[in-house]
Formats: C-alpha cells, structure tokens, sequence
C-alpha cells in the first residue's frame, strides 16, 4: 500500500490530545482506508477501492443488507426519529425539540412532555402514544399497513446531520445492496461497497454474504441516553450465510464485517449459529474477544466516542489512535459520509 499523493490537511489538536478528523461528505466512490494490521503491527492509508487486494482469496465479506428508512418525522413542535423498524402499526422512537437539519443533536432543545393516550399527527399519520420511557416514546398509528408506509415514505425523510450544508435525499444514504426497511440510519461502513467494488470482491476470490440487522440512532443528543447505545436491535441471519462462514472456515479463510452491525449479530448469533431472527444484545468494547468475526470495515471514530470504544474489541487503543492521527494528518473524514478503516 501506498500512502495517497497529497498534501496533508492541518491537523487540529483536540482537549483529549488527539488530532480530529474532517467531518465533510466523501463520494462513495472516492472514500479512503486507513488500513489496521494487527500482525505486522502496520498502519497505513490506501483507497477503499483496493479492498479486494487488502483481503485474501477464501474470505468471506458478510453484510448488513438493511435499508435505510425515511425515519426522521415532523410533529407539531417535535421530530420523532425511528429507532428500529416499523412493526404492523407501531413506531418506535427518540423525540427532540424543535431545530431543522443545520441544528446539531447535542443542541437542539428537550421536547415536550408526552403521556400514554395522548393523540399526536406526523404529517398525515394520526398516531397514539402507548408507551413512554423519558424521550423514548411508542406511538401507534391509526392507519391500514398500506396507508402507513405510504404516508412514511411521502411525509418522511433520513435522519440528517447538521455538518452537511443540504438536507440529505433518501437515496443518497442507501447501500447498493440495500433489502428491507430496517434501519433507522444507514449501515454507512457499506457506503463505500460500489457495485465495482463489490465485483472486484468476487474476481479475487472473496465471497460474499448477507444479514439484516436494524442498524438504530447513532446518536440522540441525551449523554444518558447515548451512553446506553447500541440499544438491543433485531437481525435475521439467512441460512445460506450460515453455510458460507462455514465454508470458509473449512478452506482456512476470514470472516470480515462490514460495520459493527454485521459484528453484533453474528457475535450475538455465535458460537452456534441459527437460521433465523434474534436480537443483539451485545455491547463491543476492549474486554470482549471475537469469536466468530475476524476483521472488520468501519467508519472512522475518534477517542472518546462509543463507535471507537466497539472497534477496541479488534484492536488496541494505541493502534487506533495512531490510525486516527494519520487519517488526520491526511484529511480524511469521519461520521457516517466520510472514509474508512479496515482491522485485520
């Protein structure tokens, strides 16, 4: 691998006393990698589009095939944001106070009060709240399943984030590979997964293989309730993805994740895996080893936030922080638009 040809940005030194990253929108198709190998003891920067190259004929690459859901919903005053999939009629959320999408999460101010039986409107959805846990909140909507997809899709829009200057479309937080409405925001480490990508996976030998887990909220503003994430979120682990891991255990190969989606359920699955659905309970950190998963591609996340807490489970703190100085150093960029890491 070689180091990209171009001048390194201005790192900005943060309190923590680590340099910060970029938090502007990367094309998908020119996403950068910072390359993590814990046996040679290597950090090094390359383009997301040598993935193939960095990986070994017999792999298998498992992803999170969820689509994104237009889960950011307008009240009277408030914005719901979906949590998890939609189930029959249910919606299940985070309300914040007033702020469009320039607003950053941290700043926008507390809601209103809910109370179970109240009767609330999302553009034409007519909803009751049935459950109420602080800004966590269940509302029921009083419309035919049709009707209530209907109305999401036309009222509905992504969850945004407040460094992009235009809101974000539906399609543009969607993986080429997206199935099911699931997730409350993208499985954004499967952004950089172009079409090319991926057919450059399958010429080098690599395999490919599927899961859905309802990626949730990256974020809520609400430092209790963010220091609670990830929250149990449900996957479906298909058979024939089963087989592959097995196969590729036979022929000596890795099992790589796309994401800490793909990690929590197959890890949560293991070590006796089962066609079928679950819920992943599991909270990645430093003190936890993989059992089943060997590598994984994630965004890039600085120290002191969750993300980079979950990826500690694959490598250790000195090397991710060394990776992140040198994503820094070059200008890449982080959050759910930005470049990448891979952990062999």
């Amino acid at each position: 691998m070689k180091f990209y040809r171009h001048a390194p940005a201005p790192a900005r030194v943060t309190g923590r006393g680590t340099t910060a990253l970029r938090a502007d929108e990367v094309s998908r198709h020119r996403v950068r990698l910072v390359a993590i190998d814990r046996r040679a003891d290597r950090v090094e920067l390359t383009s997301f589009a040598r993935l193939p190259e960095l990986l070994a004929p017999g792999d298998l690459v498992v992803v999170n095939d969820a689509a994104t859901l237009p889960g950011s919903l307008r009240g009277d005053g408030f914005e719901l944001r979906l949590s998890g999939p939609v189930q029959a009629s249910r919606l299940v959320g985070v309300v914040f106070g007033p702020g469009d999408h320039r607003t950053r999460t941290e700043d926008r101010p507390p809601p209103r009060t809910f109370v179970v039986g109240e009767r609330v409107r999302l553009g034409a959805l007519a909803c009751e709240v049935v459950a109420v846990q602080g800004r966590r909140v269940e509302l029921v909507a009083r419309a035919q399943e049709d009707e209530l997809w209907q109305a999401l899709y036309a009222h509905g829009r992504p969850v945004q984030y407040a460094h992009r200057l235009e809101p974000l479309p539906l399609w543009s937080v969607q993986t080429a590979y997206a199935a099911r409405p699931w997730a409350a925001e993208m499985p954004s480490a499967g952004r950089a997964l172009t079409w090319e990508v991926l057919l450059g996976l399958r010429r080098a030998g690599i395999a490919l293989a599927r899961l859905t887990h309802a990626a949730g909220l990256s974020s809520t503003g609400d430092d209790e309730l963010d220091r609670a994430l990830p929250w149990p979120e449900r996957y479906e682990l298909p058979r024939a993805t089963i087989e592959a891991i097995a196969a590729a255990r036979a022929r000596g190969g890795r099992v790589i994740a796309i994401g800490t989606t793909v990690v929590r359920a197959l890890e949560s699955a293991a070590p006796e895996l089962h066609a079928g659905a679950g819920i992943a309970r599991l909270r990645l950190d430093a003190a936890y080893s993989p059992r089943l998963v060997d590598g994984v591609v994630s965004g890039l996340h600085s120290p002191g936030e969750s993300h980079f807490e979950l990826l500690r489970a694959f490598a250790p703190r000195d090397r991710l922080v060394h990776a992140i100085e040198l994503a820094a150093a070059h200008g890449l960029s982080a959050h759910e638009l930005g470049d990448a890491c891979l952990i062999l």
